[in-house]
């Protein structure tokens, strides 16, 4: 009976010994195939991601980022300028032939980056040589009255009296024109960039 219940226990042994070595060997085996899966997964990402660098540009090296902002042109320092009243100063050579401008330098100053000038409208007005419809090929436009008072049709906006001490913006191309103004009318305008388009309409 002795003999039978050992002969029993080593089987059983032997069983569970050569168990525990086929589940060892189960193990390793597993962990070679996903060693090798996750080599094969890192060499077809590596490959796709040289493809499509290739294909974006082919035959040259990708950029760099800090190559490809290219840096902005450096403009020319600005200078002081001054600018005092004198009569003058007012000239008949500006865009309107019914207005006198007072350059304020800003254009040689800023190296054409804006200018302002005092425009001085001469009346009496003609509505049918001012009230014509255009616009500027401008970044910025501002206008303030110094005197008197100008009414003006702007799009979207209709016609508004501006007066003494009034002042708006003007989006680049919006189609405006001049309706009357008052004899005494000074505006101050300020633009971006010095050099611009004036585009006329004719309808």
């Amino acid at each position: 009976m002795a003999t039978t219940r050992s002969a029993t226990t080593k089987s059983a042994k032997t069983k569970s010994a050569k168990t525990k070595s086929a589940k060892a060997k189960s193990a390793k085996a597993k962990s070679a195939a996903r060693s090798v899966a996750l080599k094969k997964s890192t060499q077809r990402k590596k490959a796709a991601v040289s493809t499509s660098r290739t294909k974006a540009k082919p035959g040259k090296p990708r950029a760099s980022a800090a190559r490809r902002a290219a840096p902005k042109p450096a403009r020319p320092k600005q200078r002081f300028v001054v600018s005092h009243h004198r009569e003058d100063d007012f000239n008949a050579d500006g865009l309107r032939a019914y207005a006198e401008y007072r350059d304020l330098g800003i254009a040689k100053g800023t190296h054409g980056l804006a200018r302002a000038h005092v425009i001085r409208l001469i009346g009496p007005c003609d509505p049918k040589e001012v009230s014509k419809l255009h616009f500027h090929g401008v970044e910025f436009q501002m206008v303030y009255v110094l005197k008197g008072w100008v009414k003006t049709y702007l799009e979207g906006q209709g016609e508004i009296l501006m007066r003494e001490g009034s002042c708006w913006t003007q989006p680049p191309r919006i189609k405006h024109l001049i309706r009357d103004y008052s004899d005494d009318c000074e505006l101050l305008e300020v633009i971006l960039p010095a050099d611009f388009e004036t585009v006329e309409l004719t309808a």
